[in-house]
């Protein structure tokens, strides 16, 4: 992984504590084109929406898809302080990602690697390139933290 990767993967614990703010779990997502420039960047939000899909993923891809004006997202990067859910895992499928870059894993929901392997699996159309651990004792620790304070 690269210096790039780091910096984005840092944006992306930034809209994870953001997130937090508001009570909502502390993910974060940033989606970056083909081009290193930003597309899209979001935290959890299903408190917040009274949404059960409004996973910081869901809600990234959304916006990056309006702002490239394709649902298509080839080349793009997705940074992901948590590893994807199998609802998030098939979203990156189905909008063509390219690469994933996620910080902790999910050993309760994982969908890319934890649990299942959906994102990359040779079963489907489109196959994303998964990277993990980047700053993953950082984004493991925000987690372990907020529910800490939960409980």
């Amino acid at each position: 992984m690269t210096q790039s990767d780091e910096y984005w993967m840092r944006r992306a614990l930034d809209i994870a504590r953001q997130g937090e703010l508001s009570g909502e779990v502390p993910v974060g997502a940033v989606i970056v084109g083909k081009d290193g420039q930003l597309l899209a960047e979001a935290a959890n939000a299903p408190i917040r929406l009274n949404d059960p899909t409004a996973h910081a993923e869901i809600l990234a891809l959304r916006q990056a898809a309006s702002n490239a004006n394709s649902y298509r997202l080839d080349g793009a990067t997705l940074y992901c302080t948590l590893e994807p859910c199998p609802m998030c895992a098939g979203a990156l499928v189905h909008s063509r990602i390219s690469r994933l870059v996620f910080g902790a894993r999910d050993l309760r929901f994982g969908g890319v690697r934890s649990k299942f392997q959906i994102a990359d699996s040779h079963l489907l159309n489109h196959s994303v390139v998964v990277e993990e651990g980047l700053l993953g004792a950082e984004c493991t620790e925000i987690l372990v933290e907020f529910f800490k304070m939960r409980r």
